[in-house]
């Protein structure tokens, strides 16, 4: 019988020692016991480096630790215990890749324990490989078929992979063997939207929301659900729910405020903007929305307060820069206000500096260089991943297709039907953006007899269930009086209008509505805002409008000045087919002198004068939140100095003078 080599023994004692001295908590003794034995080639040179990584990792030396664990790896690859150390040091430090690469497919069939398998499928998911991901989850739930978390990982897997009904299964699997996880019922929603079954996730949503009243994520997934699906005012009181249930959540507060905003909720979105700095006094993006809402309601005196605070709690500086170059424009000091711009980092409201930039630039007479940023603030826009620049091609092309249908034997095809005028037709207000709308409808907005809708849904509401220009012909005439009912009942959800009072439904763009309004409403007048063609494409191009398909086209002068063509294209066309009762106001001669505009047009209107329309100050101050891209000017007095002013660019509208030149003599004006 051979005994034990002496070597070996030592070896073992002193393995052993190491280990009683990591015991007793004692671990630099042991690193050096356990170093000292195998620098003299004394014992299991593998067990040693083992022991070496777990207590070097004990004493926060990883680097080291994740050496003596590999070279123990490399000795003895089968060892299951130096691998999942091994990897489980390596994903400490972030090492996701060689972790993997020890988390081998084989490895894992040889571990009964199915550690590998579940650092395996772990690590494969984050680095999206999700087949292996999927390999992995399957193996364990092989052994153990009601393991949840394998269940719920395997659905997100199987999503990754884009087999959103295998992951609705596994994700169905894991809810039933432990229907108390959220996580889950979220993960399966995903993958209910992915299969395009929205009324299906929609109601796993709200089961579960009623089962989980604590849970926060579930109101906030639903919140999502309902933006994505346009139901504005359902994602408001989802995300309402998802703030009573985590009162302490900054960042929902601050969606809250943004959603309230696109309500036109003022007070309530200043509330939750106020709420979130209270709860995250350093929340850039909540003093921004309070300073734009102050912007656009006029309250230019709650700048200075809110500097105040924003310095209070300790801002940087370069956010305070843009703050303080919104008070600086509307003192008018627009050399400061540069000055100020320059300490805003880029990563701060990139596109809305670029344009408060060249506003100022503009202000300062300094137009090359003005333009110039004007030419900036559009290219950042166009880089939105909503790709405008696509989406107002589609919408020039839609026109065009409206257009071409608009011929005296397309007529032909309507058959004979007239409206029921049950209640008075709105008039309604109509020009290219930027024509002075809504000076005109702030004037208007002073006349005690009138109620007026600003670029608010309700006509393109009854346009969109009707289907459009092209389904006009087919409308019969209980389908007609539908749509009135229809109109009416979408103005009366936005704004109460007095019997006795005249709705004005202003939107510039029903330029292009002009058929559908005349067949709904057929004793509707029209006031035409009209002003220099060069003058409105040169402000629109200035203008920081939100994105929408139609605003994306003023990113570029070329595509706005197509816009322009096809919009009045469409209007004149529509007016050949469909005479109309139109009053034409231009914006040169309202800005020259109001009361001989106005007075001839409350006679078109057959309204009474009244002295206090022509205080638009008062009237706009009054109104609220202005979303137009007027809102700077109508508390001014009334200017003048945009009258003209492209002459000031004229070289920069010469590629584009040759569209707008049929226009500008078909109105009355010159180059």
């Amino acid at each position: 019988m051979t005994g034990q080599s002496s070597d070996s023994s030592d070896g073992n004692d002193l393995l052993n020692q190491a280990v009683q001295a990591a015991r007793a908590g004692r671990f630099v003794q042991a690193r050096t016991i356990a170093e000292g034995a195998l620098e003299a080639g004394l014992g299991d040179a593998t067990a040693l480096h083992g022991f070496l990584g777990m207590v070097c990792a004990r004493s926060g030396d990883l680097p080291v630790a994740t050496q003596h664990l590999a070279q123990g790896h490399a000795r003895r690859p089968q060892d299951i215990t130096i691998a999942c150390n091994l990897i489980s040091i390596l994903m400490d430090q972030e090492r996701e890749r060689e972790a993997l690469a020890v988390a081998t497919a084989q490895l894992m069939q040889r571990d009964v324990s199915l550690r590998v398998a579940r650092f395996r499928g772990f690590l494969a998911q984050k680095l999206e490989d999700f087949a292996a991901a999927a390999e992995a989850y399957e193996f364990v739930i092989d052994k153990q078929p009601d393991d949840f978390e394998s269940w719920n990982n395997l659905g997100n897997a199987r999503a990754g992979l884009g087999n959103h009904e295998g992951a609705v299964t596994a994700l169905r699997r894991a809810i039933e063997i432990d229907a108390k996880a959220a996580p889950a019922r979220l993960n399966l929603v995903s993958a209910l939207e992915a299969l395009d079954l929205p009324e299906e996730a929609e109601a796993e949503l709200v089961k579960a929301i009623d089962e989980f009243p604590e849970d926060s994520r579930l109101p906030y997934q639903l919140y999502i659900f309902y933006k994505m699906q346009f139901r504005q005012e359902e994602a408001v009181a989802a995300l309402i729910k998802a703030a009573d249930r985590d009162p302490a959540s900054a960042d929902i507060q601050l969606k809250l405020a943004i959603e309230y905003g696109v309500l036109r909720h003022t007070e309530a979105a200043e509330r939750a903007y106020k709420q979130a700095i209270k709860l995250d006094p350093k929340e850039l993006d909540a003093y921004l929305g309070l300073a734009i809402q102050y912007e656009h309601s006029n309250r230019e005196d709650e700048f200075a307060p809110l500097i105040a605070l924003a310095e209070a709690n300790g801002l940087e500086d370069g956010a305070l820069g843009f703050l303080r170059a919104l008070e600086y424009r509307r003192a008018g000091q627009f050399a400061e206000g540069l000055e100020s711009l320059s300490t805003v980092p880029a990563e701060i409201e990139a596109e809305r500096t670029a344009h408060i930039r060249a506003t100022l630039l503009d202000r300062l007479g300094r137009s090359d260089a003005a333009f110039a940023a004007f030419e900036e603030a559009a290219r950042l826009h166009q880089d939105n991943p909503t790709e405008p620049l696509r989406r107002a091609q589609e919408f020039r092309d839609e026109l065009r297709t409206e257009i071409d249908l608009l011929t005296p034997e397309w007529i032909s095809t309507w058959s004979s039907r007239k409206a029921v005028t049950d209640q008075p037709d709105p008039v309604f207000l109509v020009g290219f953006p930027r024509s002075g709308t809504t000076l005109l409808d702030t004037l208007l907005m002073g006349h005690p007899k009138v109620t007026v809708l600003e670029e608010q849904p309700p006509l393109n509401i009854v346009d969109n269930a009707i289907g459009g220009l092209a389904a006009l012909p087919a409308l019969g005439q209980e389908d007609i009086a539908q749509a009135r009912r229809d109109y009416f009942a979408e103005v009366q959800k936005i704004e109460d209008v007095p019997i006795s009072n005249l709705l004005i439904d202003k939107s510039p763009l029903f330029l292009h509505k002009l058929p559908l309004i005349q067949l709904l409403f057929p004793n509707a007048r029209f006031i035409l805002a009209m002003r220099h063609p060069c003058d409105v494409l040169l402000s629109c191009f200035m203008s920081n409008f939100r994105l929408n398909s139609a605003m994306s086209n003023f990113l570029r002068l070329e595509d706005a000045a197509q816009f322009y063509d096809l919009s009045f294209q469409h209007w004149q066309h529509s007016c050949e087919l469909f005479p109309a009762n139109i009053h034409l106001i231009r914006y040169e001669k309202l800005v020259e002198d109001v009361e001989s505009e106005v007075r001839p047009l409350l006679d078109f209107l057959e309204l009474k004068w009244y002295d206090q329309i022509l205080d638009h100050q008062r009237t706009a101050k009054a109104r609220g939140l202005i979303t137009t891209a007027s809102y700077s000017q109508v508390t001014e007095p009334i200017y003048k100095r945009a009258s003209g002013r492209w002459t000031r660019y004229r070289e920069n509208l010469e590629p584009v003078l040759p569209i707008l030149k049929p226009w500008v003599q078909r109105y009355g004006y010159s180059l």
